[in-house]
């Protein structure tokens, strides 16, 4: 990975949403670890909150945090793996305008090697909507710091080359501003 020094960095707003039935913030070392991550490499926590493990839950808040203009990437932890109250993919996907499906596959290559098989228990993904990036993680924090430190710190820096998620931020919601002119 190549940083060009001579370009700006530019801090993105980020909101940490763990998914949990147990958890408050006080025990919350997956979100603990994704917010000093953020801080850390100069980005800013815009927003932080825990919600039960239960779809309509889990979309209200998502739903709310990707209306705001002022946030830009959206990252939950927990509830990916496949017991009965694991929901939160179900909750998210549905929202995406567009699945990033490179993102899985990267973060189980990494996963793999650090847990062997066992990355096959978690079913983390990503998308696109209205403009924000959502990553749907795992609950440990060990797969917070996989994600972010293989994945979303590079991808999440403006510097980052060939390219970076920063850089295509402001043509996300070129589709929209394409419908809004055609409907004038």
């Amino acid at each position: 990975m190549k940083i060009d020094e001579s370009q700006p960095f530019i801090p993105v707003a980020i909101a940490v949403l763990t998914v949990s039935d147990t958890r408050d913030l006080s025990q919350d070392r997956s979100g603990d670890t994704l917010a000093a991550r953020i801080a850390q490499a100069g980005h800013t926590l815009a927003d932080r909150a825990i919600v039960r493990d239960e779809v309509e839950a889990i979309r209200k808040q998502v739903s709310a945090w990707i209306a705001d203009p002022a946030i830009e990437v959206v990252i939950t932890t927990g509830g990916t793996g496949f017991t009965g109250r694991d929901v939160t993919p179900e909750a998210i996907e549905p929202l995406f305008e567009k699945r990033m499906d490179g993102f899985s596959a990267v973060f189980h290559r990494i996963s793999y090697d650090k847990i062997g098989t066992s990355t096959l228990q978690s079913r983390a993904t990503a998308g696109v909507t209205n403009a924000t990036y959502i990553f749907v993680l795992p609950g440990s924090p060990g797969a917070c710091k996989d994600a972010w430190d293989g994945i979303l710190q590079p991808q999440l820096d403006y510097r980052h080359q060939p390219c970076n998620f920063v850089e295509i931020m402001p043509r996300l919601d070129e589709h929209l501003k394409r419908g809004k002119l055609r409907d004038a």
